[in-house]
């Protein structure tokens, strides 16, 4: 399968201050003593997926992370660090590594994904509709996706999440409409155009953006090439692509048709080609029927590109760690819910307390409990 995979790895988040610094970037916090990359990386090796681009912002934090993984991975992976400046996003950080990406798919994976999906099943879905972008959708947690900020400050109470408003067609493999975080807020204005060629469209607001796509790379390359201020994956380049996906002006691979000036004969033909089309397939997508026009009655084909979705069972875990809160849910989860992802075997005996773990002077247990040179039970 020929994909490429890049693994945008941040670099030390802003959201995620205090607990990230130039010493411990995003990409090395622990997740039960383990980075939470090696999650990432762990679940594509498991897919046979072991040549990997590893995207970190700033220097000093592409060699700590480069370090960690020349010891954790040697003789297991082929990774390649890659630098890019700060604050670059993360369609600014692919825009920056553009003449590493040769394959003709590209697999974008975010480095604080933990998650027990099959990056070969997004992979599969991808080639099988032979989409520009398919992107990977997860059942959203419990306590609400966060999608920025962190529980800093003084007010400490917990603001509701934010979540996603995703539109899908009746057979949940295309992706018509998408909005997450304050863009939930504003009024949701579909295309007409996209809602005639579907006839209806399945509103969802219990799935998450799981930041795993995979990307044509030609398409994606263009867009980054021709949209300078791009700077979000999620907010920037995969809307776009949803909304211009019936009226593409991508240059996408495959022979086009051209026109000739005689519309009767053109005409006939795509009749041809729509009935081939209805005879090939038992489902024909809403794409290939408004590619045709009416009865096949469009003087040319239109050009138009798949925009597509993998949504994951619910019993598969998926999330994030985007914000402080998410580095204490996904900590509880993988000693309890997730266990299977940590590779430890717990029990109320055997916890994640890590061996080198000092007790000191002055260690406190509960409210009147202090364990140190004086011993007290309360």
């Amino acid at each position: 399968m020929d994909f490429q995979v890049v693994v945008l790895a941040g670099g030390t988040s802003k959201e995620l201050i205090p607990l990230v610094s130039k010493e411990v970037p995003k990409a090395l916090l622990p997740v039960a003593n383990r980075p939470v990359l090696s999650y990432v990386l762990e679940f594509l090796e498991q897919s046979n997926l072991k040549h990997l681009i590893v995207v970190v912002e700033g220097e000093d934090a592409a060699l700590r992370v480069g370090g960690w993984i020349s010891s954790a991975y040697v003789d297991r992976l082929h990774v390649e660090v890659a630098a890019v400046p700060e604050d670059i996003g993360t369609a600014g950080a692919l825009r920056a590594i553009g003449h590493y990406l040769t394959a003709h798919d590209i697999l974008v994976v975010s480095g604080d994904l933990v998650c027990d999906v099959p990056p070969g099943a997004v992979a599969a879905a991808h080639r099988r509709h032979d989409a520009v972008v398919t992107a990977m959708l997860c059942s959203a947690p419990v306590s609400g996706p966060s999608e920025s900020g962190s529980s800093g400050g003084k007010d400490k109470t917990k603001k509701p999440g934010r979540y996603n408003i995703i539109g899908l067609d009746p057979t949940k493999q295309f992706l018509l409409f998408i909005a997450a975080g304050a863009e939930v807020e504003k009024d949701i204005r579909v295309q007409k155009s996209i809602l005639r060629a579907v006839g209806q469209m399945e509103i969802r607001t219990d799935l998450m953006d799981a930041h795993l796509y995979a990307f044509k790379r030609s398409v994606l390359q263009e867009i980054l090439g021709q949209k300078e201020s791009f700077q979000s994956l999620r907010q920037d380049v995969l809307p776009y692509l949803v909304r211009s996906q019936l009226r593409s002006e991508l240059s996408l691979d495959g022979a086009q048709a051209e026109e000739n000036g005689n519309d009767k004969v053109v005409s006939l033909d795509n009749k041809v080609m729509r009935s081939q089309l209805v005879a090939n397939t038992s489902s024909p997508s809403f794409h290939e029927l408004c590619a045709m026009g009416p009865n096949g009655s469009a003087p040319f084909p239109r050009k138009t590109h798949k925009c597509c979705v993998y949504i994951a069972s619910k019993n598969k875990y998926c999330a994030r760690l985007n914000s402080i809160q998410a580095f204490s849910d996904i900590n509880r989860d993988v000693i309890g819910e997730a266990s299977h992802l940590s590779g430890y075997s717990f029990s109320a005996h055997n916890n994640i307390i890590h061996s080198s773990a000092e007790l000191g002077s002055k260690n406190y247990c509960g409210t009147t409990m202090h364990a140190g040179r004086r011993f007290t039970n309360g």
